[in-house]
C-alpha cells in the first residue's frame, strides 16, 4: 500500500500534469482532436428542397406530397462522444529508466487526452487494469472527474501485477452498451493480442498507445545485470558485455514490436508509441492528425 507521502507526492503530479494538458489542449491540441474524432450518430434537424446529388434514402415522401417538390431530411452530427481511458497498470509499466515511469507517461497521455476530449463535450471515463480489470469509472463530465481518473492512474496498486489485455477488451466489449471511444494505453507485453483487440475493435473505435523505455528494446554494455520480471519475480544474472546477446535481445524485442505492429493493422487500429525519454504530445498530436486524414467523412 502506499503511505499518505507518497500519495501527496502523485496528487502534487497530478495537478501539475492538470496545468500542462490544459495548455497544450488550448494551445496545439484540441482542433486535432476535434477534427479526428466525430459523433456516434445523427440528429434531425430541419427539411429542405432536394438538390441534384443528395441520397435519395433521405427524401421526406410526407414533406414531398404536401409541397409537391421533393424534400429531403437535414441531420447534424451527435457530436458527443463517450471516451474510455483503458490504461495498463501492471507491474511493467511501473518501469522507467530515465525520469518517469511508462505509468506517468501514460497518465499524462490521458490527462491530455481528456481534457482535449471534456473541451469538446465529450464524457470520459476509466479502465484501469493488470492481470484482472481492477478499476471501472463510468464516462463523466468535469475537470474534476478527470482529475480522478489520473489520480486512479498513478495510484492504482493491483495485487497481482500481471498483465491481461485479452480480459480488458472482454471487460469493455460487454461493458460497454453504445459505441465508444477507446483509448488502449499499454506496453503490449501481453498474450493473446490479436483475437481479443479484433473484437474490442469491431465494436468500438479504438486507438492503441504503445508506451515503451528505451532499455526494453536495447540492452547497454553493462557487465553482469541482475535483471528481475516485476510481474512474476523471476530472477535473472545477464551477463551484457556479451555482445551477440545484446544483438539476440534487441532481434527478439524488434520481432515483439512488429508482430504488435501486424495485429493492429489487422484489425484497422491506429497507432502511436510513446516514450518515457519524450514529450507525449508531438507523437498524439501527430496520431491525431493522420487519423483525421484517413478517416472516412
Amino acid at each position: 500500500m502506499l503511505t499518505e507521502e507518497q500519495i501527496e507526492e502523485m496528487m502534487a503530479r497530478v495537478r501539475k500534469l492538470e496545468l500542462r494538458a490544459r495548455r497544450l489542449v488550448r494551445e496545439s491540441f484540441s482542433g486535432e482532436y476535434r477534427a479526428s474524432f466525430r459523433g456516434q450518430g445523427l440528429d434531425f434537424e430541419d427539411f429542405r428542397e432536394y438538390q441534384h446529388g443528395d441520397e435519395v434514402r433521405f427524401i421526406d415522401w410526407n414533406v414531398t406530397a404536401r409541397m409537391n417538390q421533393a424534400f429531403v431530411r437535414v441531420f447534424r452530427e451527435e457530436r458527443e462522444l463517450s471516451v474510455i481511458l483503458a490504461v495498463d497498470v501492471s507491474g511493467s509499466t511501473d518501469y522507467g529508466s530515465h525520469s518517469l515511469s511508462k505509468r506517468e507517461v501514460a497518465a499524462e497521455a490521458a490527462a491530455i487526452l481528456g481534457f482535449s476530449a471534456l473541451q469538446n463535450g465529450d464524457k470520459v471515463g476509466l479502465l484501469a487494469f493488470a492481470d484482472v480489470p481492477l478499476l471501472y469509472v463510468p464516462p463523466a463530465k468535469g475537470s474534476r472527474h478527470l482529475l480522478r481518473l489520473v489520480r486512479e492512474i498513478l495510484t492504482a496498486n493491483p495485487t497481482r501485477p500481471g498483465t491481461s489485455i485479452k480480459d480488458a477488451c472482454d471487460f469493455l466489449v460487454r461493458t460497454l452498451r453504445r459505441r465508444a471511444l477507446v483509448f488502449l494505453l499499454s506496453d503490449f507485453h501481453s498474450d493473446p493480442l490479436d483475437r481479443p483487440l479484433g473484437k474490442l475493435a469491431r465494436k468500438h473505435e479504438t486507438i492503441a498507445l504503445d508506451v515503451a523505455d528505451p532499455l526494453e528494446s536495447r540492452l547497454p554494455n553493462a557487465g553482469k545485470v541482475i535483471m528481475v520480471d516485476p510481474e512474476t519475480g523471476y530472477e535473472t544474472c545477464v551477463h551484457t558485455s556479451n555482445a551477440n546477446l545484446r544483438m539476440g535481445y534487441e532481434k527478439l524485442t524488434q520481432r515483439h514490436r512488429e508482430g504488435v505492429a501486424m495485429i493492429l493493422k489487422k484489425h484497422a487500429i491506429d497507432s502511436a508509441r510513446l516514450s518515457t525519454t519524450r514529450d507525449p504530445l508531438p507523437a498524439l498530436h501527430q496520431l491525431l492528425k493522420r487519423h483525421g486524414h484517413h478517416k472516412p467523412r
